[in-house]
């Protein structure tokens, strides 16, 4: 484990959350989606948001993003409660998503895609070199390798399609990048590239959701694994001191730990009072 990784760590376990879902719940007609979730993020950490399919990933990301706001529950922006209810709004928080379709435009070029939406423009004319040198800056500062900035996204590799999706979320400044599923699909150079590139983002504190299938990915740049399972959370893991086999019982059900005893225990005692 990296020096950085440490010092983030260490941060991340002291501060208060950037982030912080606290009892959040979503419904679609007669199906329970998420039930209860609670899950917090801070500065310059990497927190793996793993399950299997339907356990409700989608939708968290998709709440926390202001896509589907939740039904019940709070959720808390540096320790006060806000109001999550649209992208935008989203957006001025802090929060950056970066979706697994990447929403790039083949026909443009590694500027245009950057910009795109956020062009400047000076006397209604593009600044087509103020772009220029920004872009360069950026992914510079990324330690991000790209053949020329003028080249099409059609002609980029996978990974490198990649990490120009996570540069342009970073043009907001956020506090919180959302990476879903970033290495799905990649090989194994362009999967390194994205992890690479994820290890900066905490360096840089950012707070980091990243949605994977690959524990690989997960064991190799997260510092916490929060598992939901049909909705649920299911255990959230230090990756230092869990163990693979731990993780991927908790993401099928076959162990039962803490997070599970006490919602038992729960339920137990709300059947009990009502029989009373």
């Amino acid at each position: 484990m990296s020096a950085s990784k440490s010092t983030a760590e260490s941060t991340a376990g002291s501060a208060a959350p950037v982030l912080a879902l606290r009892g959040i719940s979503k419904r679609f007609g007669a199906v329970q989606a998420l039930t209860d979730v609670d899950l917090e993020i801070h500065a310059g950490e990497v927190v793996a948001l793993v399950g299997d399919n339907g356990a409700g990933k989608s939708t968290l990301v998709k709440t926390i993003a202001g896509v589907g706001p939740a039904d019940d529950g709070v959720i808390e922006w540096e320790g006060k409660p806000v109001t999550v209810d649209r992208p935008h709004a989203a957006q001025e928080l802090g929060i950056a998503t970066v979706y697994q379709d990447l929403a790039l435009c083949d026909n443009l070029d590694v500027v245009g895609n950057l910009f795109l939406g956020r062009e400047i423009a000076r006397a209604g004319v593009l600044d087509e070199v103020e772009m220029e040198r920004r872009s360069r800056e950026l992914l510079s500062t990324l330690s991000i390798r790209i053949p020329s900035v003028r080249i099409p996204i059609a002609s980029l590799s996978g990974g490198q399609r990649q990490t120009v999706a996570i540069a342009r979320s970073l043009l907001g400044e956020p506090k919180i990048v959302i990476l879903d599923e970033p290495t799905a699909a990649l090989g194994v150079e362009q999967t390194a590239q994205v992890l690479d590139l994820v290890e900066r983002l905490r360096e840089r504190g950012l707070g980091v959701i990243l949605i994977s299938h690959n524990m690989a990915d997960v064991k190799a740049v997260a510092d916490r694994v929060a598992v939901l399972r049909l909705g649920r959370n299911n255990g959230v893991f230090d990756v230092r001191t869990t163990s693979q086999e731990e993780i991927i019982s908790a993401i099928t059900g076959a162990t039962d730990n803490a997070v599970t005893r006490r919602k038992a225990r729960s339920e137990g005692q709300a059947r009990t009072e009502g029989q009373k």
